[in-house]
């Protein structure tokens, strides 16, 4: 990883985290605050679908950009919840090195 990327994504995190109070009508965050959960899973799903074609396309442009838009609206997600890139991190580190069906294996139900 590029040094600083881990910190690009703190910053976009905590900023997403400053405006989830501000005015809806200047904000996109805030915006999505306002409208409630139900929007704000709406928009991670059209997101994921809008991934899933891009990759289907072959378009590596398409890909990363619509990445880049489900990673925002999931960190916009997260801070809902009172998360953020270090919960999910420290997720992904736990599981680093464990075989995928082990760990999906080891999962409470």
């Amino acid at each position: 990883m590029k040094p600083g990327l881990y910190e690009a994504l703190e910053r976009i995190a905590a900023t997403i985290d400053q405006r989830k109070a501000a005015d809806p009508s200047k904000s996109y965050v805030a915006a999505l605050f306002a409208k409630g959960d139900d929007a704000m899973l709406k928009k991670i799903g059209e997101e994921a679908t809008e991934t899933v074609l891009a990759a289907k396309s072959g378009d590596r442009l398409a890909l990363v950009r619509e990445t880049a838009d489900l990673w925002f609206h999931c960190l916009v997600v997260l801070a809902r919840h009172g998360l953020g890139p270090a919960d999910v991190l420290a997720e992904l580190h736990r599981r680093e090195g464990i075989s995928g069906v082990d760990e999906k294996a080891g999962r409470k139900p």
